[in-house]
């Protein structure tokens, strides 16, 4: 994650420093401003790249793992799978991935092109189901190692030192509330606390699926918003950091992210969507009238092709044919 204006030394420099950019028209009604942070521009698409990258480097650091040697090992919703994989590419690590086989192909076929070992779970099973796997593969793999992302203090870490500072200065020391998804909770957890380091008056905000609403107090249930709603509160996330928790439902965000690329021309995946559906609902705040509103967009739209995101285009397109 350098900043230097330079040939980067190998894709993991590539990682951070995303840009911020306003959204102007999907945003009818609303008396706040709202800057989305594109985390799809990093080099494995996602903001998972950033915890791929300092899980790896802090257990390189207290010497628990070895390229060439240590097999990492580790349950994912697919995008910090991708972020691992791509890193263990460039410093010679083997990855087993486990993740839910309801997850788009997208993100298993990108998974097995960084050269990752791929286990698939039953959906049904949940959050349970792909860490049982994981425990089981890292008991019978010799020199195997689990990073734990949903416990592993340098996820939060790397949000904190990164996404947290650039979006201070991006925004030119003016953000007034923060918007993500809580998948694992680092992103919200180590970018919010370095904002209110700054300023306390500055509000985060978590979104979850209406449909598995567990930090609101629901129970775990099925829905489509792949990386967030685990239906778990996982260790890594501060929960009294967060002002609020809003609840969106799964059409919602998948009808929020089509707008989003209709009308601002950026490709984004479902849990996008979720984020955008989540700030402009507080952007329509009269308490918000004049602030900025920062929505973390945590992953490209081409990682959903295959889903109910783009079932009807993806039909129209199989069926064309030329003249």
């Amino acid at each position: 994650m350098e900043d230097k204006f330079a040939i980067k030394r190998d894709a993991t420099e590539l990682i951070g420093n995303t840009p911020m950019v306003y959204l102007n028209n999907i945003v009818d009604g609303c008396v706040a401003r709202i800057a989305a942070k594109l985390e799809m521009m990093g080099p494995g698409s996602s903001v998972k790249d950033r915890i791929a990258y300092s899980m790896i480097k802090d257990a390189e650091d207290k010497g628990l793992i070895t390229p060439g040697k240590t097999v990492l090992i580790e349950p994912t919703s697919g995008n910090t799978g991708i972020g691992l994989a791509f890193i263990a590419a460039i410093k010679g690590y083997k990855v087993i991935l486990i993740m839910p086989a309801s997850m788009s192909v997208e993100r298993k076929l990108v998974v097995r092109a960084f050269g990752a070992e791929l286990y698939l779970t039953d959906p049904t099973k949940g959050i349970d189901g792909i860490l049982e796997k994981a425990n089981e593969l890292l008991n019978k793999t010799p020199n195997s190692y689990m990073l734990d992302q949903l416990a592993n203090p340098a996820n939060p870490k790397i949000h904190y030192e990164t996404t947290g500072p650039e979006i201070w200065r991006d925004s030119g020391e003016k953000v007034d509330a923060l918007v993500a998804g809580v998948g694992t909770g680092g992103t919200v957890t180590g970018t919010g606390n370095f904002l209110k380091s700054k300023n306390p008056e500055i509000k985060v905000y978590g979104v979850e699926p209406v449909e598995s609403a567990v930090l609101n107090g629901g129970q775990p249930g099925a829905h489509l918003i792949q990386g967030i709603g685990s239906g778990i509160i996982p260790t890594v996330l501060d929960v009294n950091l967060l002002d609020e928790v809003i609840q969106v439902s799964s059409e919602e965000a998948i009808e929020t992210a089509k707008l989003i690329a209709l009308k601002e021309g950026l490709l984004v995946g479902i849990s996008s969507g979720a984020a955008a559906a989540a700030a402009i609902k507080l952007a329509k705040r009269l308490e918000n009238t004049g602030k900025l509103i920062v929505v973390i967009f945590p992953s490209c739209g081409e990682r959903y092709l295959s889903t109910v995101l783009f079932d009807s285009i993806r039909r129209e397109a199989e069926n064309m044919s030329f003249d």
